[in-house]
C-alpha cells in the first residue's frame, strides 16, 4: 500500500489526512497520530508494526473479508521506513551540469529553511535532511544539516546498522572534520552499501569502506530499529572521496 492508499484508508476510518495527494505531509502525519491515539498506540505519527496491525483490524471490521483472502504480509509493511522509500524514489537525481543548480535540490533546502543556493556545495547532508524532514516532520534535524558529521548527533544510536540507518563516515582523514552521510541498505565484508546524495554528483547506492565508518543513527520519532544487517554482493568499486 502506498501513501495514497494509506490516506484513503485513514479517511475511510474517519481520520482526515487532508488532500489525498500521495505525500506524507503534516496533515497525514496528524491523521496517523489521531488514529494511533484512538487505538491506545503511542502517537508518534509513523506507521510501525502496531499501527499496521491496528489499521488492518479497523479496515477488516469496516469491510469484513474471508480469512483466506488476507495477504500473507500486511500491505502497509513498506511504509515502516518512509524516509528510506523517499530516498529510493530520488535515485537518479543529479546536480545540474551547467552553470546553474538543480532546482529540485534548491527546493529541498527552501522547504526545510536550510540556506542552500548552489549545488556545487556538498549536498549529502541536504539529501538526508530532505528524506527525514519530508517524511518525519516531527524529527529534530541537526543545527547545520549540511555538515555530514553533524548527523552523528541526530536521533538515537543504532547499535546494529540496518536498512534505514543514518550512516556517518569521515572523508579525506578522520581528523579533517569532513564527512559523508547516507542511508544503510546493506553490507559486505569490506564495505557498507549506502543510498545517498552527492555520490558522484548524484543520488545512488555506492560502497563505502568500513574503515571510514564513524557511527550509525536512527530517527528518534520512528519506531525503534528491530532488524539486522543485510548481506549484499561486493559489486562495484569502493568510494574514496565524495564531493
Amino acid at each position: 500500500m502506498n501513501v495514497t492508499e494509506l490516506q484513503t484508508a485513514l479517511k475511510s476510518l474517519g481520520f482526515d489526512p487532508g488532500t489525498i495527494d500521495g505525500a506524507l505531509g503534516r496533515n497525514t502525519v496528524d491523521a496517523i497520530k489521531a488514529f494511533q491515539t484512538s487505538r491506545g498506540i503511542d502517537p508518534i505519527g509513523v506507521v510501525g508494526p502496531k499501527t499496521r496491525a491496528a489499521l488492518a483490524e479497523a479496515l477488516a471490521a469496516k469491510t469484513p473479508k474471508p480469512a483466506a483472502a488476507e495477504p500473507a504480509e500486511s500491505p502497509l509493511a513498506s511504509l515502516a521506513l518512509p524516509w528510506l522509500l523517499e530516498a529510493q524514489r530520488c535515485i537518479g537525481i543529479t546536480e545540474d551540469k551547467g552553470p546553474g543548480s538543480n532546482p529540485m535540490l534548491i527546493g529541498w533546502g527552501r522547504r526545510l529553511k536550510i540556506s542552500y543556493a548552489d549545488d556545487e556545495i556538498p549536498w549529502c547532508g541536504l539529501f538526508v535532511a530532505h528524506c527525514i524532514g519530508s517524511q518525519l516532520p516531527s524529527e529534530l534535524l541537526p543545527i547545520n544539516p549540511l555538515g555530514a558529521r553533524n548527523w552523528a548527533r541526530c536521533g538515537v544510536d543504532c547499535a546494529v546498522p540496518q536498512p534505514g540507518a543514518i550512516m556517518v563516515f569521515w572523508r579525506k582523514s578522520k581528523t579533517s572534520g569532513l564527512g559523508h552521510v547516507a542511508f544503510y541498505v546493506g553490507e559486505d565484508d569490506n564495505s557498507f552499501h549506502v543510498l545517498g546524495g552527492n555520490q558522484g554528483d548524484a543520488v545512488n547506492v555506492t560502497r563505502m569502506p568500513r574503515a571510514r565508518f564513524l557511527t550509525a543513527r536512527w530517527p528518534s520519532t520512528a519506531p525503534r530499529p528491530t532488524g539486522g544487517p543485510r548481506r549484499l554482493r561486493p559489486d562495484g568499486a569502493l568510494s574514496e572521496n565524495e564531493q
